[in-house]
Parts: structure tokens; sequence; C-alpha cells
């Protein structure tokens, strides 16, 4: 019987490895894996390179994996927001690296990553830093950078629903980069807040097959970020 449930954070996060790609989806909060992350600062994984939309708010999420220097490299389109407070103090002081990503190039990059294409030419970033070192070519008579596809040892990604074979609902806006995230990655772990019966998904709402998932977490009440954020919490809580 397939079932990709675990039965913990840690349990789902367990053999993320030391100088992994991580592709962690949301936008801001919406979508933000939070249990997850937290977990993966429990496990210790170190050198990562995250890719994700942001860099994170506050002293949790992302932005306290980043905080425990466990993040070698960020690849993300907005790197400082208004509650983004780690990021740009450690970027300032050249202790992480950023590559920079238009967020519809960004998109696009694991987009392709899971669709199996290695690179693409889009007018994005043509005549900005951002294209310098790229290939440019000309089509139609327009210029056009290359970007290269995005692929990730592991994604995390956070569900409204799932079901055990894996199959995942999304929760409107929440839904953002993580379905493009799930196929772009050789590992995705998932956190659902509702873990329902296999056939009870109407199958034309499923956003993500459970094929491009491989484990399930059921989370019942996902932390907001932007609460503990306004709360000025900080992860680990015992800091």
């Amino acid at each position: 019987m397939v079932n990709k449930t675990v039965a913990s954070a840690a349990d789902a996060v367990a053999d993320i490895y030391d100088g992994a790609t991580i592709l962690i989806g949301g936008f801001g909060e919406a979508g933000s894996p939070i249990e997850l992350i937290h977990a993966l600062i429990d496990q210790g994984a170190k050198d990562l390179t995250v890719v994700s939309n942001n860099t994170g708010s506050g002293q949790v999420g992302l932005a306290a994996l980043i905080a425990n220097r466990q993040v070698r490299k960020m690849i993300c389109s907005f790197p400082k927001s208004a509650n983004s407070v780690v990021f740009p103090e450690l970027y300032t002081r050249g202790e992480i690296e950023l590559e920079l990503v238009p967020q519809g190039t960004l998109a696009e990059r694991i987009r392709c990553g899971g669709a199996g294409i290695p690179a693409f030419y889009t007018p994005t970033s043509v005549n900005t830093p951002l294209a310098e070192g790229k290939e440019i070519r000309h089509f139609n008579g327009n210029p056009y950078v290359m970007e290269y596809a995005i692929r990730g040892d592991f994604a995390l990604v956070k569900s409204l629903k799932a079901d055990r074979y894996g199959n995942l609902v999304y929760h409107k806006t929440a839904r953002n980069f993580n379905p493009v995230m799930c196929t772009a990655a050789t590992t995705t772990i998932v956190q659902a807040k509702h873990l329902v019966e296999v056939g009870s998904l109407d199958p034309e709402t499923v956003i993500t097959p459970g094929i491009f998932v491989q484990r399930v977490l059921e989370v019942t009440h996902p932390m907001e970020e932007s609460v503990l954020v306004a709360e000025n919490r900080r992860y680990p809580w015992n800091r």
C-alpha cells in the first residue's frame, strides 16, 4: 500500500544533507512551510543553497534558517522586504551569497527544471547588470538572455490538503511557487493542514499529483509567520 505520510517534521527532513539545494515555497508567509523549516534548523544541515521568492521575515522560518548560519547561498527575487532583517545584515558583511533573479524568471527556471528543459531565453534583464556574463541571442531582431533551469535536491512545500499518495490541494494564493517546486526536486517534502482519505479529493482540484511528492506530514495548526514576527518571536525558541 502506498503511504507517503511521515510521523514528524524531524522524520520528514532527517536525510537533508550538508551542501544540498533546497527549494522552499511561499510568497512572503503565504504558502511558507514554517514547521518543516524549523525542523531543518533542528536537524542542522549546513552550507545549503536555498531557492525561494524571498529571504524570510523577522527571526522565524526561512529567516531563522539563515540566522542559524545554515545557508551558504540564496537564489531569490526579493532579498529585502519590510520585515527582513537577517539576510541584509549578513549579506552586507559578506557572510552569505546572493543570486538575484527576477520573479518571473525564477518561476520559469524552476518550471523548466521540472519539465526537463535545460535552459531558455527571456527578454527580462536585457541591458541590466543581471545579464552580465550570460549568453545573449537575438530572435526576430530582439535580444534575449539565456537562463539555466533550476533543480533542487529537496523541496519544502506547504499545502492545504493532501492524501497519503501525495496528491495536493493548495489554499488560494498560497499555491504560488509550490507546484513547480514539487516537480523540480528529487525529494519533495510536504506539510499539509488536512490529511484526507484517498479518493476524497476531487481530481479536478488536485494541483500537484502524488507522483511528484515523496513525503507528507500533517500539520493541523500551522504557525503564522506574521503573528510570530509581530510577537518578536525567535527560533529556536530557547535561543
